[in-house]
């Protein structure tokens, strides 16, 4: 019998195992970004803490009736506001604990926050520590067309009221601390933000694209005001987007890795050990013909 046929069966074989493990791979990354694959029957939400005189925080999220944590965020102290975490749409606890303790001790307060399907939310830990509160916020993620949303967070503690002016339009006239105003429609450009507290005062300049929204928070540091600009949402058909300058890095949940490479190894070896039984059965049909088992080979 000829070598030739099984020899280019095992280069066919082969040369689809290359084929195949290559269009997962191809694969891996396109399932990985489709927007279908994150935006369907999922919504948003983020956490901060906009406390002055409360100590950092861990906070976890729960989906309902689960006593497992879907994520958790060490060590977030005042001004620290995360990154949108994509969920899926339903019903979640957020819980505070002080900051390293264990995650079964008692927690500081604990909120539920519903998600709507296609909705963002900021979930803060907002007010003075003797009477801590969380408050949900109903992000913008859509925008009146060619203009910008901005909305005004009042978490300084220093200055019990605040006028914030953005050029010559006013956004918030005497904002008392731990409160939050709706969104205002604004010209897209670049403005000058002020904000005036009575005896303390910030500035800063701010770009605002058409079709965004925004929330100003205005914040204490050590003597004076500060002013965090967050972009809600960077489009009316985008993903929300962003977070703080401060940001959460490392504390920010893992992605779960793609199970395409699984796939592809599972694929691989099944046709590598196809083409491996092909180049045996001659071996085993001239043993057979040998001992006068086998009158005919094909």
């Amino acid at each position: 019998m000829s070598h030739q046929a099984p020899a280019s069966r095992l280069f066919r074989l082969l040369a689809a195992c290359a084929l195949a493990v290559g269009l997962l791979a191809a694969a891996a990354p396109a399932a990985m970004a489709s927007p279908a694959a994150t935006t369907s029957q999922v919504g948003w939400l983020r956490l901060a803490h906009l406390s002055p005189n409360t100590p950092a925080v861990d906070v976890y999220l729960y989906s309902v009736g689960s006593s497992d944590a879907m994520i958790v965020l060490k060590h977030v102290s005042y001004g620290t506001v995360s990154p949108y975490q994509t969920v899926a749409a339903g019903d979640y606890t957020v819980a505070m604990r002080a900051a390293g303790k264990p995650s079964n001790s008692p927690v500081v307060l604990s909120t539920t926050v519903r998600v709507e399907e296609g909705h963002a939310y900021t979930v803060a830990g907002m007010g003075p520590a003797s009477a801590l509160r969380l408050q949900i916020f109903d992000d913008a993620l859509t925008t009146p067309s060619g203009r910008s949303l901005v909305r005004v967070v009042q978490a300084s503690l220093q200055q019990k009221k605040v006028t914030v002016v953005a050029g010559r339009q006013t956004l918030a006239t005497n904002l008392t601390f731990g409160s939050v105003t709706s969104y205002v429609s604004v010209a897209p450009g670049t403005w000058n933000l002020k904000v005036d507290g009575g005896t303390m005062s910030a500035s800063k300049s701010i770009s605002l694209a058409a079709d965004t929204s925004h929330t100003i928070v205005v914040l204490d540091d050590p003597g004076h005001l500060a002013i965090d600009e967050l972009t809600d949402a960077a489009g009316s058909s985008a993903l929300p987007v962003g977070g703080a300058a401060t940001g959460f890095g490392g504390m920010a949940p893992r992605p779960g890795s793609s199970p395409l490479p699984w796939v592809a190894a599972m694929v691989l070896g099944a046709l590598i050990a196809a083409a491996g039984a092909l180049w045996l059965r001659p071996r085993r049909f001239r043993r057979r013909w040998a001992s006068g088992g086998g009158s005919h080979v094909r």
